[in-house]
């Protein structure tokens, strides 16, 4: 029933309301940022994890085939002494 009574709340209130609501946006934003930024890093390390051990694979199998060409080399030509 006071309601005419009561005195309306100053501007400089208002505004410094606002800019504590605006800090408080701005620090989430700010936070939400860091954690999107931590995340992509993360998912860097992990790409740069996988090529390595991909890298690593290729050269084993490389590895693999040149003894395997070898050895088919050598038969080849141990067969071609026996003629």
């Amino acid at each position: 029933m006071n309601q005419f009574n009561q005195n309306p709340e100053l501007p400089e209130n208002q505004a410094a309301r606002l800019a504590l609501i605006g800090a408080a946006i701005t620090t989430l934003g700010d936070g939400i940022s860091a954690v999107a930024a931590a995340l992509a890093l993360q998912e860097l390390e992990n790409a740069n994890n996988q090529s390595s051990r991909s890298q690593s694979d290729q050269s084993k199998q490389l590895e693999r085939m040149q003894r395997q060409i070898d050895r088919l080399s050598n038969q080849i030509s141990k067969m071609d002494r026996k003629k």
